[in-house]
């Protein structure tokens, strides 16, 4: 079945997802992005990505599309060769988003070349699905970042640490910390706060609630800046720690942790 190949490449991680017309998204792998520092080889990647094909069932030759959004540009053209070698039609098999296929979003960044194509990506993947006139998406990828929508503009937002590279440095940079888990119990999965009796304990309770508390903090100011009030805001969560957080926060009104690669399927739709 024709099949359009989506690459989320993070900082961290590289999301695939492959979706199919008439259906959707229906599967996603995640990849380190550049483990040991070395982003690879066009072969590696492509093999990776023929591997994910043959696994779900899909022959390259249903590939009829693949649709990157990229904030590592040491991968573009890795990924480049690696569609062209395994995928066919050299220079032409993948595009990159919003170089290569624009989002009906206007960008209001006072350098909008400046803006992470992740971050318009899910952006224009909220504007697309959801009728609130103010949004206000938040990504917990390696950084936090809460992006504004109004209407149809993309405003800016904000950036804050986020909670992997908060536990590793906290981790890293004291030597009797244990390793912290950022696991819930059962009392804190149902929203309690507790004071914690071990360090381990502490550091959980501190990061999720802390990062919880942020966030409820933030969609606060961030709604009275765009001049409406907390309730008159739609807030997505996406990103790895999206469904943990939105438990202990109830700012969040919806989780779509496959905002981003549902937005590219889109992006891919729409210039078809």
């Amino acid at each position: 079945m024709d099949t359009v190949l989506l690459l989320d490449v993070g900082n961290t991680n590289v999301k695939i997802g492959l979706a199919q017309p008439g259906q959707g998204l229906v599967s996603t792998y995640a990849l380190p992005t550049a483990p040991s520092g070395n982003v690879g080889t066009a072969d590696s990647w492509g093999l990776k990505l023929l591997d994910i094909c043959r696994v779900e069932g899909v022959d390259p030759g249903e590939i009829m599309g693949i649709v990157a959004s990229s904030v590592v540009p040491p991968m573009n053209p890795v990924l480049t060769r690696a569609a062209a070698r395994f995928f066919g039609q050299p220079g032409q098999n993948i595009r990159f988003v919003p170089d290569d296929i624009p989002l009906a979003l206007e960008n209001r960044y006072a350098r909008p070349q400046e803006v992470g194509a992740d971050r318009l990506v899910t952006a224009f993947s909220a504007r697309a699905s959801c009728q609130a006139h103010t949004l206000i998406v938040v990504d917990f990828g390696t950084a936090t970042t809460f992006d504004c929508v109004q209407g149809n503009a993309y405003l800016g937002g904000l950036i804050c640490p986020g909670v992997l590279s908060s536990a590793r440095a906290l981790a890293t940079g004291t030597a009797k910390l244990p390793h912290i888990t950022l696991e819930m119990d059962a009392d804190e999965a149902a929203g309690c706060l507790h004071i914690g009796r071990s360090t381990s304990e502490s550091l959980n309770q501190g990061l999720l609630f802390g990062f919880a508390a942020m966030v409820e903090g933030l969609v606060c100011r961030l709604a009275a800046t765009l001049g409406v009030g907390p309730g008159d805001v739609h807030v997505i969560a996406t990103g790895g720690f999206a469904k943990t957080i939105a438990g202990l926060c109830p700012a969040i009104d919806e989780v779509r942790e496959d905002l981003l690669l549902d937005g590219l399927f889109l992006a891919w739709k729409t210039k078809r």
